[in-house]
């Protein structure tokens, strides 16, 4: 199921932070959004979670208005939000943590095992608490929640933001599994030339306006993009 945003404007309080932007991402493909701190990646990402009410624009994903809905409703069509900074359960166990992102799954198969059979350091933590484990560990957690629900359109925040650079290898190596395994992934990136290594299409984003859109390929061979995205 195809997401299409649409002219999409949002602020935060009296701010305004995206103005009026495009952008698609269809069943199956993994697209990078690349942009420095404060672009408007994470308020992107909230509007399309329904996190944040956009004040224009649309927001739809296989013809549902997403603009209309809920947060959980929009968990409940398919989507699955990995936010920035993680946003685990701390008291709670890593165990209760990936049943927390399973309250609204749909019918079918528990995800529990197949979470663990992706992030195998978590099957041996699943008594510990959230607010104990790494950082590295959070993250795996974080994504391993919203995973529970069975996502078709996987959308993450930043996963490798305060990382040691062995463990971002690590989770982008998982992400290139789920999108080779048919998950569609909007990949919200500061780290661009990990983002363009997974996705197959990108976008620019800079001061709430897309400024650049191509193919991963295309974008990393910009002079522009080398420049300012990949110290090239």
């Amino acid at each position: 199921m195809p997401l299409e945003v649409r002219g999409l404007t949002a602020d935060i309080g009296a701010v305004r932070i995206l103005q009026g932007l495009d952008l698609d991402v269809a069943e199956g493909e993994a697209v990078a959004l690349i942009g420095s701190n404060g672009a408007g990646k994470s308020t992107l990402m909230r509007s399309v979670a329904g996190l944040l009410r956009p004040i224009g624009g649309s927001v739809c994903y296989g013809g549902a208005d997403l603009g209309r809905l809920s947060a959980d409703k929009v968990v409940r069509l398919g989507l699955a939000l990995v936010p920035e900074g993680r946003q685990i359960f701390a008291p709670l166990t890593v165990r209760e943590n990936l049943l927390m992102g399973a309250y609204a799954k749909r019918e079918g198969p528990s995800e529990l095992e197949r979470v663990l059979t992706v992030f195998p350091k978590l099957a041996a933590r699943l008594q510990q608490l959230g607010g104990t484990l790494s950082g590295g560990e959070q993250q795996m957690l974080a994504i391993g929640r919203a995973l529970m629900s069975a996502p078709r359109l996987l959308l993450l925040d930043e996963p490798s933001l305060g990382l040691a650079p062995k463990v971002v290898a690590e989770i982008f190596e998982v992400i290139g599994q789920l999108v080779a395994s048919g998950t569609s992934v909007l990949l919200a990136e500061q780290n661009a030339a990990m983002a363009l290594r997974v996705a197959g299409r990108g976008y620019v984003l800079c001061e709430g306006n897309i400024v650049l859109s191509g193919s991963a390929r295309a974008l990393a061979d910009d002079p522009t993009v080398q420049q300012a995205y990949l110290g090239i």
